[in-house]
């Protein structure tokens, strides 16, 4: 049986996809379906004994069921802290399909729903001649979860997301809003008064909301997010 898939965008970098992919992953445990998460690009990797290690991916990795092997996870692992597509470039790195769909495919045989993380907003290259999309069609994934960061601009950038996505033939399955830090703009006096108008004009449905609370577990942050059909 083909495993169910959820991708995971947000309206920037830097949102929260990961914390939200960690606690949907616990949602869908504790509802007694076997997930396992993938971050298939990630950079901004560390230097290890077992070699260069991103931390969301990690965290992904420690999340799924039975914590598969990082390589599967993180296909593509690249040092250089800045957008994929040119840490890919300084780094030698040609990021291409056919190593993501084999690490997809080892995963999806064991899961009952798959959790993949993009990287930052939807449109967001992977590379050069790669975009967020091509991977989610050469993956056959069709639904999307959009992360969304409380703070000055969400209102447009989510609404832009979700017609992007929606202009690209993808389904957006749902949206949750995140107060991902207290510094960078964040943090805002205003954050209930944009979450109101995201509920007011989002079309796709509402998944969850959660506050600012660094030392939350996932099992919490789980409880606050709504699991869709």
């Amino acid at each position: 049986m083909k495993s169910r898939g959820l991708f995971i965008t947000g309206t920037d970098t830097g949102v929260g996809k990961t914390v939200v992919s960690v606690a949907l992953l616990q949602a869908l445990r504790t509802a007694g379906k076997k997930s396992l998460g993938m971050k298939p690009v990630a950079s901004g990797c560390e230097q290890t004994a077992e070699g260069w290690r991103n931390e969301d991916a990690l965290a992904l990795q420690a999340a799924s069921d039975a914590e598969p092997a990082y390589g599967l996870v993180n296909p593509f692992a690249l040092p250089e802290a800045t957008a994929p597509q040119l840490a890919a470039r300084y780094a030698g790195v040609v990021v291409s399909l056919p190593p993501i769909v084999a690490a997809y495919g080892q995963l999806a045989v064991q899961a009952d729903v798959m959790v993949v993380e993009g990287v930052g907003g939807w449109l967001a290259p992977l590379a050069d001649d790669l975009d967020q999309s091509d991977l989610m069609r050469a993956l056959g994934l069709t639904d999307v979860i959009l992360v969304v960061g409380l703070r000055l601009g969400c209102i447009n950038h989510a609404r832009l997301s979700e017609r992007a996505i929606a202009a690209d033939g993808f389904t957006l399955k749902g949206w949750v809003a995140n107060s991902a830090s207290n510094e960078a703009g964040f943090s805002d006096a205003h954050a209930d008064d944009y979450f109101d108008a995201l509920q007011q004009s989002m079309r796709a449905p509402f998944v969850g909301r959660l506050p600012f609370e660094p030392k939350a577990s996932a099992h919490e942050r789980a409880s606050r997010l709504r699991l869709l059909p």
